[in-house]
């Protein structure tokens, strides 16, 4: 692992324990998927790339829309399976692409840190029922894209 990966892993970690709060992004006092990731990014890279605006728990479902998909991809390089990487999951078959973790580990035993309802922030094994749900990988390493433009 290079240093800014173990350093994302180590940030990550130190949310572990926060309530599941929707839409929150405060280590410590709650957050949500996309929370948890806001508040990794703001530890490890400073300022957030652009502002998040209100979603509902099922944002973009109604629609159809992979909106969570495409501004990943708009603001954030792929990622290649290394930790420290974000994992985007598709809960279920035909549903949107809407939940976000951090792979923590990798080999024998992998594993990732993520906001889960009624859970809370936790790091769970990337067992192969979560493994099959991911549907992109992003590499928070490098922080924004340079070609991403406000």
């Amino acid at each position: 692992m290079t240093a800014p990966q173990s350093r994302i892993v180590a940030v990550a970690r130190l949310w572990l324990g926060t309530p599941y709060c929707h839409q929150a992004s405060l280590r410590g006092a709650g957050c949500d998927c996309l929370g948890l990731v806001r508040g990794v990014w703001r530890e490890v890279h400073g300022a957030e790339p652009c502002p998040v605006p209100p979603y509902t728990p099922d944002w973009s479902e109604p629609q159809g829309e992979e909106r969570l998909w495409a501004e990943a991809a708009r603001l954030l390089r792929p990622g290649t399976g290394r930790p420290g990487d974000l994992l985007l999951f598709r809960m279920r078959e035909g549903a949107v692409a809407k939940h976000l973790g951090i792979l923590s580990r990798t080999g024998e035993t992998p594993a990732f840190i993520h906001a889960w309802s009624g859970r809370g922030v936790v790091e769970s094994p990337l067992s192969a029922p979560w493994a099959r749900r991911i549907v992109a990988l992003f590499d928070l390493e490098q922080g924004s894209n340079p070609t991403w433009q406000p």
